[in-house]
């Protein structure tokens, strides 16, 4: 991760970056004049080294790829361009990941100089793609949060192999993980736990399984949806506590 003293740097280029280019009024820029901005960007704004560390028109199995980002002679990621004024599409991605697949290099970014696409290639058959994060740098309100997920492309996080880290947290919020945790054992003993407490009813492991299913199937209307609150340890403990026995009253002694 960056220091903050470079994320402050990173937010400060970005908004020098939007002015210079993305503010000017530019509509009909094509493929070659959209790479004089990335050659800003991947310079002024993730910090390489023109020439030494961005090889541009790098050739692949008789193709090119608009550039590829090497250290040390190590490829980290590739970088495909596409005019200002298009649109990024299915077509251009499945063309960067085929130069990446043909050269097995991992990483590939998909740009027109306004959005910022990033994509982890899946070396499986076929081989196939994740989107990692998307940003959009004509939004200034979202520099802070466009940060905090550029700095994975800042040389200084690419040369500690952090792109790794990034594609470990993506893998663990995606949703096809979070449901396998949705449907262990643990989380439906406590749903179990939580709804006999409140309904007052007790409910079987393959009734609360498909009620699961059912959640992670469906579409639900977040806007409806109210957070169950922690309870309190005084209010777990009460929740617990067996119920005080009624005692007969003491038998009077007759003298």
């Amino acid at each position: 991760m960056l220091s903050p003293a470079k994320k402050v740097k990173l937010i400060s280029a970005l908004k020098f970056y939007k002015k210079e280019y993305l503010d000017k009024g530019y509509a009909e820029l094509d493929e070659s004049a959209t790479r004089l901005m990335i050659n800003h960007f991947l310079t002024e704004v993730l910090g390489y080294k023109m020439i030494e560390e961005i090889k541009t028109e790098y050739m692949i199995r008789g193709t090119y790829a608009d550039y590829v980002i090497q250290i040390n002679g190590n490829r980290h990621f590739l970088v495909e361009v596409k005019g200002y004024s298009l649109e990024l599409s299915g077509k251009h991605l499945r063309q960067a990941i085929n130069y990446g697949a043909n050269e097995g290099i991992e990483w590939a970014v998909l740009t027109n100089g306004r959005h910022i696409d990033l994509y982890k290639i899946i070396f499986e058959k076929p081989i196939d793609s994740k989107k990692v994060f998307s940003i959009d740098l004509t939004d200034q309100g979202t520099f802070k949060d466009n940060a905090e997920l550029l700095q994975f492309l800042h040389k200084d996080c690419v040369v500690k192999k952090e792109l790794e880290v990034l594609w470990k947290k993506h893998s663990a919020l995606d949703p096809t993980t979070l449901a396998n945790y949705l449907l262990g054992k643990p989380v439906i003993n406590f749903i179990k736990r939580e709804l006999k407490a409140k309904y007052k009813s007790k409910f079987s492991d393959s009734e609360v399984i498909d009620a699961v299913k059912n959640v992670i199937g469906c579409s639900i209307c977040l806007e409806n949806i109210k957070p169950v609150k922690e309870k309190k340890k005084a209010e777990r403990v009460e929740a617990i506590k067996p119920a005080t026995p009624i005692q007969d009253p003491p038998e009077t002694v007759v003298q």
